[in-house]
């Protein structure tokens, strides 16, 4: 159990005996529940064929909504960015999971995204914009320059999340990466 545990994002062997301790001393409470929960989603956990969001159901419900603007498509590196959205409430429109970012260095190129399904999608006759909400990282950068290039001869018009200094950031606290973006972005008042 410690091994696997290990295995989870953020988690090293160190705090992976801490849980897997905490799992035993509290096994009623915690261990059962929590066995019964990752056989449930074992059983019913799917990704969405449209978008690759994981969901109970293909399409998954955010793709089957008939309220969400279909004039959009909004890409994010993984799930966990699209969750961060539909928390936020500040955008309706339909997703699509790359499953990742263009990493050369880690042998990850174009055909272990999910890019291909993205340029099929962009191409429909209700699509007007992609919007590539991807992390400021070197990775997303570079797949964001790659995505705008394959998505060049769809007709749709392709937009980038703004970046720059946060809401509440203090200028002494960020980065010179960051602050660069900001004045490149800069708007008029």
């Amino acid at each position: 159990m410690v091994q696997l545990l290990a295995r989870l994002p953020g988690l090293g062997p160190r705090s992976a005996r801490k849980a897997a301790l905490a799992l035993i001393k509290r096994r009623e409470e915690l261990l059962v529940p929590l066995a019964a929960a990752l056989n449930t989603a074992i059983e019913r956990i799917v990704v969405c064929g449209e978008c690759g969001n994981v969901d109970t159901l293909s399409p998954c419900s955010i793709c089957a909504n008939p309220r969400r603007d279909r004039s959009m498509i909004v890409v994010v590196e993984e799930v966990g960015d699209l969750w961060a959205l539909e928390r936020a409430g500040v955008v309706s429109s339909l997703y699509h999971v790359l499953g990742g970012h263009l990493s050369p260095l880690d042998g990850i190129g174009p055909e272990r995204l999910n890019i291909a399904r993205l340029i099929e999608r962009a191409r429909a006759d209700e699509v007007k914009e992609v919007l590539l909400a991807l992390n400021a990282t070197v990775e997303g950068q570079s797949t964001a320059h790659y995505l705008t290039e394959q998505l060049s001869d769809t007709g749709v018009e392709v937009s980038r999340l703004a970046q720059g200094v946060p809401i509440g950031g203090e200028l002494d606290y960020l980065d010179e990466g960051t602050l660069a973006a900001a004045i490149r972005a800069r708007k008029r008042l």
